[in-house]
């Protein structure tokens, strides 16, 4: 099966939910390491021959705009991970609403073509902001990846769907990518991106990808520029924090290489393309909740 793989444009300083993650005010004045780190997983991209989907942070593509551009040379898709890096669940509804638009105008400004994607710092979208699905639509995207269908730290909807899905909001269709789980003795375990995918060893990534396409679903892989950079700098956390921010980077790049290798990837742009998508008018009106949801893993 096509599988998706996508990278969050982010910096070293970009986590989440820390005493010490430094204010927006202050990222221009640390040491920045997303251009040689982007650029690295670009070579990677082109030797193995496969086009991602290039979530941007827009605060990075405001800063660095040839990062944007390259990857568009390159045919990779450009798509938008918010401006500020801000959980979702941080912010009132009128801030999320001027942060996408924000981010989304940024990236169109320079690459020149509709930016259709979106994803939420820390995969943010919970049962306490159905509204950004609204919100979504409204600032022009097509489709989203921001939820999180498990526990998590930064959320998560552990009961929502697992497999791609259209959710019908006031404004339009918006189709849904939910962050890949494989069920696991009654638990949803992510293997396939950020801190799972370092942790876990190859053989079972491997293993669990085939699980998931077995069952009909493609697998979202997902990675950050930092991931293959074990040398950058590091933020003060807790014990357990520190594990999960750093664990195996050293050991992540030669893992990426094999996963380059044995899977049929693409981006999310040519997934999409690739299937006959159909929206429906909705049957019933728009709730605080995801309203109306049609499997798109098998095609539509």
């Amino acid at each position: 099966m096509q599988n998706i793989f996508s990278v969050d444009v982010e910096d070293w300083f970009h986590i989440l939910e820390l005493p010490y993650t430094p204010d927006i005010d202050g990222w221009s004045r640390l040491e920045s390491r997303v251009e040689k780190n982007f650029h690295f997983l670009l070579d990677m991209f082109d030797k193995a021959g496969i086009h991602a989907t290039c979530f941007f942070l827009g605060w990075v593509a405001h800063r660095f705009p040839h990062l944007v551009r390259e990857a568009q040379r390159r045919g990779h898709e450009i798509s938008s991970h918010g401006y500020a890096h801000q959980l979702i669940y941080t912010q009132t509804r009128c801030e999320f609403s001027r942060d996408i638009a924000k981010a989304r105008a940024v990236l169109q400004d320079i690459c020149g073509e509709p930016v259709r994607g979106y994803r939420a710092p820390g995969f943010s979208i919970t049962r306490e902001t159905p509204w950004a699905f609204d919100e979504i639509v409204a600032a022009g995207y097509s489709y989203d990846s921001s939820v999180f269908p498990a526990n998590r730290g930064h959320g998560g909807i552990p009961d929502a769907r697992l497999e791609p899905y259209e959710v019908v909001t006031p404004g339009g269709t918006l189709l849904e990518f939910p962050i890949t789980v494989a069920p696991i003795l009654n638990q949803r375990i992510c293997f396939f991106g950020g801190g799972y995918l370092r942790l876990f060893p190859y053989f079972l990534i491997r293993r669990m990808t085939r699980a998931v396409n077995d069952s009909g679903r493609p697998v979202i892989f997902y990675i950050h520029p930092r991931e293959i950079d074990p040398e950058h700098p590091r933020l003060p956390m807790g014990i357990r924090r520190r594990f999960k921010s750093y664990v195996n980077l050293s050991g992540t790049s030669s893992k990426l290489t094999r996963l380059l290798r044995d899977q049929e990837l693409m981006s999310f742009r040519d997934w999409i393309a690739g299937r006959p998508i159909r929206i429906e008018e909705p049957k019933q009106d728009h709730a605080a909740s995801l309203v109306k949801a049609r499997s798109l893993a098998a095609g539509g």
